[in-house]
């Protein structure tokens, strides 16, 4: 190969006081040109890897540079800008070099655009000057650009309906927030929720000041260290992008206390709440449905109403109260309440985590920020700043909420202001009997007021009760908001994650901010299905399960990323321990048996359900887990772990090396191969590139995930190795030598039969036998096999995928003929044959037609048929049959385990093992019970043993006249010559097969001949021969000898497999 390039003139404009990072373009010669010459094909070989399926074409183009820009630039003398349209580097339109540190060269300075996502929200991603292009001369730039594909497999980019949408979104512009209105506000709403305003009061009631504040804190325990974790997550990189029944419920009832104090009930008060959130759902639905920018601004003036609320709330209780009040149980601030109220006081059928249940989902809510994360300006930022400092502010409040409703307000009242102790009434010890009234009679009869009775409690404190009321509003309708905007947005995140394929439906979002249309419905029926219950008592504790077990999983997410010990676990945020993170899963786990055991069991039920789902589907999704990473430093582990132990005979597996070249080009030697590997040994598919480096790495490397995920998809467990070598003998020693880790190092070779070595190039045969030669130089075995039809099937499919685009190029044609047809009906014959001559599209030629059949005229149908059938062949399942195995020469007993392991494959246990051994004429008996004991001891089971006396005698004169035919060719008849002569042909083809050779093993080869004799008539209606493999001792045998003896030997047989192992035992007795 010559490429030759003209000079290049670089064009320096800088000026003499830049900086070192001051960058000029660098004007490129882009009248070269370049010439390919690479007449010489690759070796070829039928069914081995020994050469490339593809030729090897270097495409080197040079780019013309755009004078016009170079000009402008000169005479500006401006520096070049990177922004979204002129890149400082751009594999695509004009190539631009760059000065960098004051030198001519591609290599760029590290900047953030390199490591974005293709379509990130923060910037758009440059692609930095590959190291080919940096590694070449400067004139040169071979075009390499990644494809969609590969940047998506390396987290470096998006589908294509990703990157579709991000584009509408840049240009329709999506509404971006900040920390405060898009983190704190969101959740501050969603943690101050229907819980605050009318059920506080009665937890405090219930559980006293003490436990109360306690109950509080663990709730706060649980939510801060689910924040650290989650906080620790959302800083390790980019983040991308059922509650509100409860919440919607909680304002029905207290519209339903409204209209029951005006007397304006309108069925009854179940009812009521049904019909008000119902209603109320529907609006807040409008709102979602509206767009997250209305959302956001109801959200701010949803917070105002809050605050004002909370504050109004506090005054009221310095306010002095009045006789109403104190008729309810309000008397300000006393000690005698504060110190009665300080204990528990649980009803019937409630306790500590009755009433935790229900109030756990007062504390919930932190998730609020995250679940919008592709809607806020910077995620890492403003998710662990807003959430926690949300969890701090609301924490205070209820905390100061519970202590100041507890030492103002009794537990029950009656509400009647004439309820007041008399002189000389007796006091039953009350707080509120030494405060003047008498409120015994709650002891017997239900009361409607105080902290047990009265939901609206904080409404009756307050300074103005109104505002009170507008604060539940406000609370409960922007937490409902909340849940109804971000559980669609995290459902439709999940969806686009195609994990679960049926709900691939609500993946697709509207408008500028991709808004989750379905999902907003989806939510919203069930949301519905939960109003329907209308009691905030029974709906609370399934809220509070569902969000502990995410909180158990994000806390856990979080200890097993830190466990796993990923390079790539590095959280910005520092304030977590992943034991901390362990604990707070452990405890999210306790609680919820705690609080409804039943209810845990069916949640984790579902999710192990899930988790099976996802494991066994193995969805085509790739978020670089701490699974992953784990199971990395697993593997890891035990292969080390593995170092350390010795070898030992009972452990010995065959851990093959395949030369199948590109896998699926050879099938039916990967399937048997995989055969006696599969689930037991290591199985190594290897192709080896031969020409040029640069173009081989560039087509290895392009073509290594595809193969690999060919093994994959077939369910072939396999690994894809390939390198790139001068000679293909050069490349497979590399392989032998270098494939492998640790203990898990192939110790056998497996390469199919060159059935075409007599049309080979002598390249190819010294290649063939010297890899074997090489295989036993490094101890390592040798399996060679043969099959009928060949392996190699790489013209089929090169002929299937010419058919397979012709028939796509018809039915596109069809399609397209189709819809003009359809046009001619509605607008005449003028308007098809107009669109006709717009598309260039036309009806099929006869010249279209010729060219199919002449496609299908090949010789697919006979030839081709049978090799694609015989490709096959192992993976059906083989009948009733034998394996017979002819262990002529003792390997160690490799001859005997791969037929054995065999037997025990799904496809092969159907078949029997005959085992065949040489053995004296006079002493046959003895050799077979010898053999049947050796057999028994090695527990391997068989069907009958052959001992074969006659090894040793001439083949008959027929089988051997067609030996001395096959070598003729071959031979140097140096006899024949004088001496001269013969000396001088030696020289000159030192290849060719001497007489004194032939002469010297003439038994070997007559050995060869009988064999296949025999091989004839005991085996040929084995399905599978397993024979011992000749060894050709370096310099004393000739390559085309060699071949000779294994083509006579498997010549005209069944799937044969010549084994030979490194002569180290495979097999032994002891237990």
């Amino acid at each position: 190969m010559s490429l030759n390039n003209s000079a290049n003139i670089f064009l320096d404009p800088m000026p003499s006081n830049t900086n070192r990072f001051q960058v000029n373009v660098v004007n490129e010669g882009h009248e070269s040109s370049a010439a390919v010459d690479d007449n010489t094909d690759p070796p070829h070989y039928e069914e081995t890897s020994f050469g490339d399926e593809a030729q090897h074409r270097i495409r080197v183009s040079f780019r013309p540079g755009s004078q016009e820009c170079y000009d402008n630039f000169l005479q500006t003398g401006e520096a070049a800008k990177t922004d979204a349209s002129f890149h400082a580097y751009d594999s695509h339109t004009n190539t631009y070099y760059l000065q960098t540190f004051g030198h001519n060269t591609v290599d760029a300075v590290p900047k953030i655009e390199y490591y974005r996502n293709t379509g990130s929200i923060s910037g758009p991603k440059v692609n930095r000057p590959s190291l080919l292009e940096i590694h070449e001369q400067l004139a040169k730039n071979v075009a390499v650009a990644p494809g969609p594909a590969d940047r998506v497999a390396n987290g470096d980019g998006m589908s294509g309906d990703e990157q579709d949408e991000n584009k509408e979104d840049e240009k329709s512009g999506a509404v971006k927030f900040g920390w405060v209105k898009g983190v704190l506000v969101r959740c501050m709403l969603n943690i101050w929720g229907v819980m605050l305003f009318i059920r506080l009061s009665w937890i405090v009631g219930e559980a006293g000041i003490g436990l109360g504040v306690i109950i509080i804190g663990l709730s706060v325990v649980v939510t801060t260290l689910t924040g650290i974790s989650m906080s620790a997550i959302c800083t390790n990189g980019v983040v991308r992008g059922v509650a509100v029944a409860m919440y919607v419920v909680g304002f029905a009832e207290t519209v339903v206390d409204l209209l029951k104090e005006s007397d304006s009930m309108m069925v009854d008060p179940t009812n009521d709440i049904r019909i008000i959130g119902s209603i109320t759902v529907v609006i807040l639905l409008g709102i979602s449905v509206a767009g997250m920018e209305w959302e956001a601004k109801a959200q701010v003036i949803l917070l105002v109403i809050l605050l004002i609320a909370i504050a109004n709330f506090f005054i009221g209780t310095v306010i002095p109260s009045n006789n109403e009040k104190k008729s309810r149980g309000f008397f300000n601030y006393q000690a005698s309440i504060f110190a009665e109220n300080f204990g528990p006081s649980f009803t019937k059928g409630e306790g500590f985590f009755s009433v935790f249940a229900i109030f756990f989902p007062a504390a919930t809510g932190i998730l609020a920020g995250a679940n919008i994360s592709g809607d806020l300006e910077d995620p890492q930022d403003a998710i662990p700043r807003g959430t926690m400092l949300a969890i701090f502010i609301t924490t205070v409040a209820y905390i100061g909420v519970a202590i100041c409703v507890g030492a103002c307000v009794v537990r029950d009242a009656t509400g009647n202001m004439n309820d007041t102790i008399i002189s000389g009434m007796n006091c039953n010890g009350s707080a509120a009997c030494g405060l003047g009234y008498d409120f015994s009679r709650c002891l017997h009869e239900p009361c409607q007021y105080g902290l047990m009775n009265n939901f609206q409690v904080m409404s009756m404190v307050s300074g103005f009760g109104p505002l009170i009321t507008a604060g539940i509003f406000s609370a409960t309708l922007s937490s409902a908001l909340a849940s109804l905007v971000s559980a669609p947005k995290v459902f439709q995140a999940l969806c686009k994650d195609n994990i679960y394929k049926a709900l691939q439906f609500f993946a697709k979002g509207y408008g500028k901010n991709n808004e989750p249309l379905r999902g907003y419905f989806l939510t919203f029926l069930i949301a519905m299905a939960f109003i329907l219950i209308a009691e905030l008592n029974t709906i609370a504790p399934i809220i509070s399960n569902f969000f502990l077990a995410s909180y158990a999983l994000i806390n856990f997410s979080c200890f097993h990323a830190s466990y796993a010990k990923s390079p790539g676990w590095r959280p910005a945020y520092k304030i977590y321990n992943m034991w901390v993170s362990l604990f707070g899963a452990v405890l999210c786990c306790a609680v919820m048996f705690v609080i409804n055991w039943w209810a845990a069991v069916i949640t984790y039920v579902i999710e192990f359900f899930l988790y099976i789902y996802v494991t066994y589907k193995k969805p085509d999704v790739n978020w670089g887990s701490s699974t992953q990473a784990l199971s990395y430093v697993s593997a890891l582990d035990n292969a080390l772990e593995l170092t350390t132990v010795e070898d030992h005979v009972k452990n010995f597996r065959p851990q093959c090396i395949v030369l199948t070249g590109g896998p699926m080009t050879r099938p039916a030697l990967l399937d048997i191969t995989h055969a006696f590997t599969k689930n037991s040994g290591l199985c190594i598919c290897c192709e080896v590139f031969v020409g040029p480096r640069k173009l081989c790495v560039k087509e290895m490397n392009s073509g290594m995930a595809k193969k690999q995920a060919w093994l994959i998809k077939n369910k072939i467990k396999a690994f894809y190795a390939a390198v790139a070598a001068d000679c293909f003998r050069d490349g497979v020693r590399s392989l032998l030598q270098a494939s492998g880790l640790g203990r898990m190092k192939p110790n056998t070779l497996v390469i199919g039969y060159k059935k075409n070595w007599r049309k080979a190039p002598l390249t190819e045969i010294e290649n063939y036998v010297g890899i074997i030669h090489d295989a036993f130089d490094f101890e390592i075995g040798v399996v060679i096999v043969r099959i009928g039809q060949g392996f190699d099937i790489s013209q089929v499919l090169q002929v299937q995928d010419e058919l397979e685009k012709l028939e796509q190029e018809r039915l596109a044609l069809e399609a397209t003929i189709k819809d003009n047809e359809c046009e001619e009906g509605r607008r005449g014959i003028q308007g098809l044959f107009k669109k006709a001559g717009k598309l260039n599209i036309t009806r099929p030629t006869p010249k279209k037609d010729s060219s199919i059949n002449t496609i299908q005229s090949m010789h697919v149908g006979e030839f081709n048929q049978k090799l694609v059938e015989a490709s096959a062949q192992f993976k059906k399942k083989q009948g009733k049959g034998t394996i017979d195995v002819w262990w002529l020469f003792d390997d160690g007993g490799l001859t005997l385990l791969i037929p054995y392991i065999l037997t025990l494959r799904k496809k092969w246990k159907d078949c029997k093992l005959r085992i065949y051994v040489g053995g004296k004429i006079n002493r046959i008996e003895e050799e077979k019970i010898a053999m049947a004991s050796l057999l028994s001891k090695f527990r391997i089971k068989f069907a009958d043993i052959h001992i074969i006396g006659d090894i040793n005698i001439k083949p008959n004169k027929e089988s051997w006249k067609v030996f001395e035919e096959m070598i003729e060719p071959y031979r140097l008849h140096e006899s024949c010559k004088d001496l001269t002569t013969a000396e001088k042909l030696k020289r000159e083809t030192p290849w060719k097969i001497t007489d004194a050779e032939l002469e010297t093993v003439k038994e070997k080869s007559y050995r060869q001949v009988r064999l296949n004799e025999l091989l004839q008539e005991h085996s040929r209606a084995a399905n599978l021969i397993v024979l011992s493999l000749p060894v050709a001792r370096k310099g004393s045998i000739s390559d085309l000898l060699y071949m000779a003896w294994l083509e006579i030997l498997t010549k005209n047989l069944p799937p044969v497999l010549l084994v030979r192992g490194n002569h180290k035992n495979v097999l032994t007795f002891y237990s």
